[in-house]
């Protein structure tokens, strides 16, 4: 049996074939790379050499090959306790102190009763299964950038018609937001076990952040839709608040980035 990494997303296929496309992002076979264990030393010979011990992060799922588990993650900073040991085919091996793998939230709390599911349960499961969060993340990520882009030219060029654009856009952000943050919190608790490290907590404050900056966007353009013609002493102000929402919703999207990506080395 060989393991083959597609090159495209990561997955690990074991079997002597790599598959005939990527059951994750539907690569064709040609992407998929044998992953060996031992490399060749010099004229052609295989060098034998210690096995490499394998720690697997129980928080995001990041590898890391080494005698001893890193004191804190790279990816996700979840603390040294927080790795577990792992075989070639990465199975755990021996005691895990009790903590589950990463994602695996949901079905952990289900073994000790399914009677015991509450609605927040039923509806993890869903979110999970469905990827909700990254769906549902994408809609203001995408209108943002657009919102503040229309503001900064309306300010200058005093085009109202992307100003009043830029306006529906913060208020369809602003409905979204909180599905956004539902979502987000049942992946921070199920998915990442609700670990209180700084890559997460920089995260919520961003999305808190965010959240702010648009009610103040939304109901200062309700209360003075003047805000932004030349003749407004606060129209940099609110410039200012834009680029401030902007910049948090753009470091918020690289940090889930870099939980969802890192892992892959």
């Amino acid at each position: 049996m060989s393991n083959w990494e597609c090159g495209v997303c990561g997955y690990t296929h074991k079997e002597a074939e790599p598959p005939e496309t990527c059951p994750v992002c539907e690569a064709p076979k040609k992407m998929f790379k044998e992953v060996i264990g031992a490399r060749p030393a010099e004229g052609g010979t295989t060098a034998a050499s210690p096995p490499v011990r394998r720690w697997r992060c129980l928080v995001c799922g990041y590898i890391h090959d080494g005698n001893e588990p890193p004191e804190s993650c790279p990816v996700c900073a979840a603390p040294k306790n927080q790795f577990v040991e792992i075989d070639a085919d990465g199975k755990k091996i021996g005691e895990a102190g009790g903590a589950m793998t990463v994602g695996s939230g949901v079905a952990g709390s289900e073994k000790s009763g399914k009677a015991k599911r509450s609605f927040f349960n039923i509806l993890a499961d869903l979110v999970l299964k469905l990827h909700l969060h990254p769906i549902t993340v994408h809609f203001p990520q995408g209108l943002l950038p657009a919102a503040v882009v229309f503001l900064a030219i309306s300010a200058y060029v005093n085009i109202a018609g992307l100003e009043l654009a830029a306006y529906y856009n913060l208020i369809f952000v602003l409905l979204m937001l909180p599905v956004v943050l539902l979502t987000g919190f049942i992946e921070w608790q199920k998915r990442y076990k609700g670990i209180k490290s700084l890559i997460f907590i920089t995260k919520i404050l961003c999305s808190l952040v965010v959240l702010a900056t648009t009610n103040i966007l939304v109901f200062w353009r309700l209360i003075d839709p003047a805000v932004l013609t030349h003749g407004s002493p606060s129209r940099f102000i609110y410039l200012g608040v834009a680029g401030g929402m902007l910049a948090a919703a753009v470091l918020a999207g690289h940090l889930g980035g870099k939980l969802v990506f890192g892992r892959r080395g």
